[in-house]
C-alpha cells in the first residue's frame, strides 16, 4: 500500500510540474538549476518560507494592535467598548440563534404574549443580544491601523525597489532573457513579504471581524496566495512585482479613510476616500490595462510566445481586470453620493453590524442622525484587493 502511494504521489508531482506546462519551449527544469555562484532562479521551494513568515507576521500585528494601535486609538477618545449583555432567556436565544436576529412585528408580537413581556422589552432584549456580537469601534480602528501600515510600508518599499529597476520603465524588460531571469535579494524579500501576509490574512480572517462577505474575502485571499504563487514558480516575479505595486498604491488610502471615519474626522474622511477614489481609478482602469497587461499578452506575445501556463496567467490577469471594473463600479456609486451629500456614505462591504445600536442612538443624539456603520455617519468601501 505504502508503494502504491508513492507511486501514486510521484505520478501526481509529474503531472502537476509538467515542464511543457509551466514553463517555454525548449526550456526544462534542469536548464533552471542555479549554473553559477551567486545566480538563483525562483523554486517552489522557496515559497514553503512564506508559512513561518506568515506567522511571523501574525505575531507582530498582535503586537502593534496591543501596543501601538489600542493607544492611538485611546488617544483619540477611542475606547475598548463593553456590550451591555442580554439577560439569558431560553426561548428568546433559539429564535435568535435559528429563526431571526431581527425579529419583524409578528414575531415580537408572539414572543410578546408567550413571555408576558412588552413589545419594547422584547426588542430591547434583542439589541443588546446583537450587540454582545459586535465588534467595538476600538477594534475596527487597530484593524485597520495595521493594514494601514502594513500597506503604506510595503507599497514604499515596492516602489522604492521599482524604482531602480530597469522593467519599472521598460516592461518589455521583463521578457528580456526569460525564463532565465536571475531572482535577487530585493525582489525575493518583496515577492515572499507579499505572500506572507496573505497567509496571514488567512490564518487572522477566522480571529477578525466578521463581515458580510466573509466566504468571499476568504476565497480573495486563497486566490491571491495561488497567483503570486503562481507567477513566482514560472518566474513571471518582474511583471508580477508591477501588478502587486499598481495594488498597493491604493490600498494604504482606504484604510486612512476608514481611520479618519472611525476618528469622527468626517471631512477627512471623505477626503481621503475621494483621493483613494481616483488614485484607485487610475491604477486599475488605466495603468493596468495599458502598462501591464499590454506587456503581459503583446510584449510577451513577441519575445517570448505563448505557452500553457502563459494562457493561464493571462487569463487570470483579464478576470483581474474584470473585478476591477465591477469594483470601480460600487467606488463611483460611493464617490458621487459622497459628492452629492456631502459626506461618504454606507459601506458597499460593511461590518457585520459593526456597531453597537446604543452607540449609533448616542450619536444621534448628539451630532443628528448617522449611516448605519454607527461611527461617524460614512464607511469607506470594501477594500477592492486582489493580485
Amino acid at each position: 500500500v505504502e508503494e502504491e502511494a508513492v507511486r501514486n504521489m510521484a505520478a501526481f508531482s509529474a503531472w502537476f510540474w509538467n515542464e511543457r506546462f509551466w514553463l517555454p519551449h525548449n526550456v526544462t527544469w534542469a536548464d533552471l538549476a542555479d549554473t553559477a555562484p551567486g545566480v538563483e532562479y525562483p523554486k517552489a521551494g522557496h515559497l514553503l518560507a512564506a508559512l513561518p513568515l506568515a506567522l511571523g507576521i501574525f505575531a507582530v500585528r498582535i503586537l502593534f494592535e496591543r501596543f501601538i494601535a489600542s493607544p492611538s486609538a485611546q488617544r483619540l477618545h477611542i475606547y475598548p467598548g463593553v456590550a451591555r449583555r442580554a439577560q439569558p432567556n431560553t426561548v428568546l436565544e433559539k429564535v435568535f440563534t435559528s429563526i431571526t436576529k431581527n425579529p419583524d412585528s409578528r414575531h415580537l408580537d408572539g414572543l410578546s404574549k408567550q413571555l408576558d413581556w412588552e413589545v419594547r422589552k422584547v426588542q430591547r432584549w434583542f439589541r443588546h443580544r446583537r450587540n454582545q456580537d459586535k465588534p467595538s469601534t476600538h477594534t475596527k480602528f487597530c484593524e485597520s491601523m495595521w493594514r494601514f501600515t502594513f500597506y503604506l510600508c510595503i507599497f514604499i518599499y515596492g516602489l522604492q525597489f521599482l524604482w531602480q529597476s530597469p522593467w519599472m520603465w521598460d516592461t518589455r524588460r521583463c521578457w528580456h532573457g526569460y525564463p532565465y531571469q536571475v531572482m535577487t535579494p530585493g525582489l525575493y524579500c518583496y515577492y515572499s513579504t507579499e505572500l506572507a501576509f496573505y497567509w496571514s490574512l488567512v490564518f487572522s480572517q477566522f480571529t477578525d471581524i466578521k463581515r458580510k462577505d466573509f466566504f468571499i474575502m476568504f476565497i480573495h485571499h486563497l486566490a491571491t496566495v495561488s497567483l503570486i504563487s503562481f507567477s513566482y514558480v514560472n518566474n513571471m516575479v518582474r511583471i508580477g512585482s508591477l501588478v502587486m505595486c499598481i495594488h498597493d498604491a491604493s490600498d494604504f488610502l482606504l484604510e486612512a479613510a476608514k481611520l479618519a471615519n472611525y476618528a469622527k474626522y468626517q471631512r477627512l474622511c471623505d477626503f481621503l476616500f475621494i483621493v483613494f477614489s481616483v488614485v484607485f481609478f487610475i491604477t486599475r482602469l488605466v495603468i493596468y490595462p495599458l502598462w501591464v497587461l499590454n506587456s503581459t499578452m503583446f510584449e510577451s506575445w513577441a519575445i517570448v510566445g505563448p505557452y500553457p501556463s502563459w494562457w493561464l496567467f493571462n487569463f487570470l490577469l483579464l478576470v483581474l481586470q474584470v473585478l476591477h471594473i465591477i469594483w470601480s463600479y460600487l467606488i463611483a456609486r460611493i464617490a458621487v453620493k459622497a459628492l452629492l451629500r456631502g459626506k461618504v456614505c454606507k459601506d458597499v462591504r460593511s461590518d457585520v453590524e459593526s456597531s453597537s445600536e446604543e452607540e449609533a442612538d448616542a450619536l444621534k443624539a448628539s451630532h443628528g442622525a448617522r449611516g448605519e456603520n454607527g461611527t461617524n455617519g460614512h464607511c469607506t468601501a470594501a477594500r477592492p484587493r486582489t493580485h
